[in-house]
């Protein structure tokens, strides 16, 4: 592993995100590949370790870095592998959640740390909770936005007709390159309105998906992307151990069209310290349509003794 500082990449993105907080752009080599990481705060500080999901980027997270960098934290955001800046292996296999999982234990090693606050949303948040059951030593607390725990998940699509149905989506995204070919068709224009119609209205303004057509619009990015969820269907993530010991919030938007809600209380369930904090009249996009009361639950959570 190593952390190269002249590999800064600068750009449009990071100049969007507040200036003051000091955000540095650099790649980092975990795991075998080179992911694109954002990092702001005091290098000495206490590490947050911040996970996005499809489709964004690290940019996701853009309105939660100034509040916890001034709240006294470092805070590292990577663009997951297969997205945006970072590496695009390919193959299946190589999108497998346990590696992405891996990814993050040698990105907290690059800061000279053991262990971090991890905090992940949608495919995010299903690598926050494969760190939390195969790599409990690497994590202080887990903060989880609107992604389940992999049983949980397995025991509503199999047995909700409900969460099923929401679930459909993902078959397609199984088929070879014909996913990619749709999602590309008019400069991304399903992906765009797939955002802004599971959204409250104005989530996503022109200027910020102009960045993410940027995102998705690079080598092997919707492939990578689109991976994922191909993973997930041939590799299952099964974990060897269903509870999770880390000190866990769950914050969940129940306005989500992916998931039903039932999936947050199965979740807490099978943690041996759960917060649930379901949210009424918000969306799956909880970073985004409510930003500051995210935060202050995040502090809320980390901060607690």
């Amino acid at each position: 592993m190593r952390t190269d500082p002249r590999a800064t990449i600068a750009g449009s993105d990071v100049e969007a995100v507040v200036s003051s907080v000091g955000l540095d752009s650099h790649r980092r080599t975990v795991n075998g590949i080179e992911l694109h990481t954002v990092a702001a705060g005091d290098e000495t500080n206490p590490l947050i370790v911040l996970l996005h999901g499809f489709p964004e980027f690290w940019y996701a997270w853009r309105a939660q870095i100034p509040p916890l960098v001034e709240a006294g934290y470092r805070v590292l955001i990577p663009d997951l592998r297969g997205y945006n800046l970072s590496e695009k292996p390919g193959g299946v296999k190589s999108y497998r959640v346990r590696e992405s999982a891996r990814d993050v234990v040698d990105l907290i090693a690059t800061e000279n740390r053991e262990v971090a606050h991890v905090v992940g949303h949608d495919w995010g948040g299903m690598v926050a909770w494969d760190l939390g059951l195969r790599h409990p030593g690497a994590v202080d607390r887990l903060a989880v936005v609107n992604a389940p725990h992999p049983t949980a998940y397995l025991r509503q699509v199999t047995a909700n007709p409900e969460q099923l149905s929401r679930s459909l989506y993902a078959v397609f995204f199984q088929l070879p390159w014909l996913p990619e070919r749709v999602l590309q068709y008019d400069e991304y224009r399903i992906l765009e309105r797939g955002l802004r119609e599971t959204a409250a209205p104005e989530t996503f303004r022109d200027d910020e998906l102009a960045r993410y057509r940027r995102a998705w619009s690079r080598d092997g990015a919707l492939t990578g992307m689109l991976n994922w969820y191909r993973a997930a269907a041939r590799y299952p993530p099964i974990p060897r151990s269903e509870r999770v010991d880390v000190p866990t919030l769950i914050v969940w938007g129940e306005d989500d069209t992916a998931l039903v809600p039932a999936l947050a209380v199965d979740s807490a369930d099978r943690c041996e310290e759960s917060r649930l904090e379901l949210l009424p009249e918000t969306s799956h996009w909880v970073p985004r349509e409510t930003p500051a009361r995210l935060t202050s639950l995040l502090l809320e959570h980390i901060d607690r003794e």
